[in-house]
C-alpha cells in the first residue's frame, strides 16, 4: 500500500452528550474541538448523538409497547366491528 494514501488515523475522544459518557479510540476522524482526557493528553473530540451507552438496545431501557392499549385504542378509533375484511368494490 502507498502510504500518502492512507488516511490520517489518530486519537480522537468521541462524546455522548445525552448520556454524559466519552471513550477514547483511534478514528479518521476529526474537529477542532479538544478535550483534555485523564492522561493529561489533550485529544480532538467528536460529539455523537447516541452511543452504546445511550442506545435502548444495548441499556435494555427500551419501551415496551401495550399491545392490548394498542388494540383496545385502534377500536375505538376506528370502530372495531370488524366487518367482513373486505374493501369497497
Amino acid at each position: 500500500m502507498q502510504q500518502e494514501k492512507q488516511p490520517d488515523y489518530h486519537p480522537v475522544v468521541f462524546r455522548d452528550r445525552a448520556a454524559g459518557y466519552a471513550f477514547l479510540t483511534r478514528s479518521t476522524a476529526t474537529s477542532d474541538a479538544t478535550i483534555e482526557w485523564d492522561d493529561g493528553e489533550t485529544y480532538p473530540v467528536v460529539d455523537v448523538e447516541i452511543s452504546s451507552e445511550s442506545h435502548p438496545f444495548y441499556t435494555g431501557k427500551a419501551r415496551t409497547v401495550d399491545m392490548e392499549g394498542r388494540i383496545a385504542q385502534f377500536e375505538r378509533r376506528y370502530g372495531g366491528q370488524g366487518g367482513d375484511g373486505g374493501g369497497t368494490g
